[in-house]
């Protein structure tokens, strides 16, 4: 139990350092984030020492979370110490909110690693999308949102990739061109919330310049960032604005098409999480 108390402070530490960047780089909606997993964790923490047989009855009213931090007691359930701080539907919410895009779990872990500090596992995301399509099913429309399926020209789930029910079709449609589209839109968010990050003076985690090390990678017109540096994300925005300038129009017409097709022959559900067709459907001549 003390290596999960170990685990918990060594978290907590973390966490309240990404906070503090979030506000300097003024992105509100990652310091909310960032706040509430930090409140989970400092929960866990006195749930921890509490099953850990280590807290006194008063110890509610003579001391708080590490680093004296007030976490609001025990409570009910304190003897759940393995329940995860945020759960794994709302980390990856936050994960697609930043990059704006259908992703796969290997981006989405990454990215939430990189830019929230997260400790996602792909492992963690194999059943979700189920999971997810079984609650509609169940209950169309009782969560504020859903994570479901990004839409391929035969209207049917692509594999692997998440995207949110909140999105518009056209969003989680999937065309042509729109897997690099995607991918140099994920280069964009994630050197723009680097780009933020040091322009508030706040030096990036390891595990974000390295992300938009790979990202960059790919991306024409980057130079190579020299040994333990990261590439400048300003130069990172411009070249890959300028590769999607040539693709964009092209790929938002295919998006229309798709979602066109979605509203007129799906329902909801299928909307969500996909339809049984099995080759593109042509309209019938009139």
């Amino acid at each position: 139990m003390s290596e999960r108390l170990d685990a918990l402070e060594e978290r907590i530490t973390v966490l309240r350092a990404e906070v503090r960047r979030a506000v300097r780089a003024r992105d509100a909606a990652l310091a909310r984030s960032l706040r509430a997993e930090l409140r989970g964790a400092e929960r866990a923490w006195d749930q921890a020492l509490a099953a850990d047989g280590a807290a006194h009855d008063d110890l509610g009213a003579d001391s708080g979370s590490p680093g004296g931090s007030p976490s609001g007691g025990f409570g009910p359930g304190a003897g759940e110490v393995d329940a995860p701080l945020v759960p794994v539907r709302e980390q990856v919410h936050q994960a697609l909110a930043l990059l704006g895009v259908p992703a796969s779990a290997k981006m989405i872990v990454a990215v939430h690693g990189a830019l929230r500090a997260g400790s996602l596992r792909g492992t963690q995301l194999a059943s979700l999308r189920r999971d997810e399509e079984r609650s509609f099913r169940s209950s169309p429309f009782s969560r504020p949102y859903y994570l479901c399926a990004a839409l391929t020209d035969r209207l049917s789930a692509s594999r692997g990739l998440l995207t949110v029910s909140t999105w518009p079709l056209e969003r989680r449609a999937i065309g042509p061109l729109s897997p690099r589209v995607d991918f140099l839109t994920t280069a964009i968010r994630v050197a723009e919330h680097v780009g933020r990050l040091e322009e508030a003076g706040e030096p990036p985690l390891p595990a974000a310049g390295r992300l938009l090390a790979r990202l960059a990678h790919n991306v024409p017109g980057v130079p190579p960032a020299g040994p333990g540096t990261f590439p400048d994300p300003a130069l990172v925005v411009k070249a890959a604005r300028a590769e999607l300038g040539f693709h964009a129009e092209a790929d938002a017409a295919a998006r229309a098409e798709i979602a066109a097709r979605a509203r007129a022959r799906l329902a909801d559900a299928e909307r969500l999480f996909g339809g049984t067709t099995l080759r593109p459907i042509r309209e019938q001549a009139s």
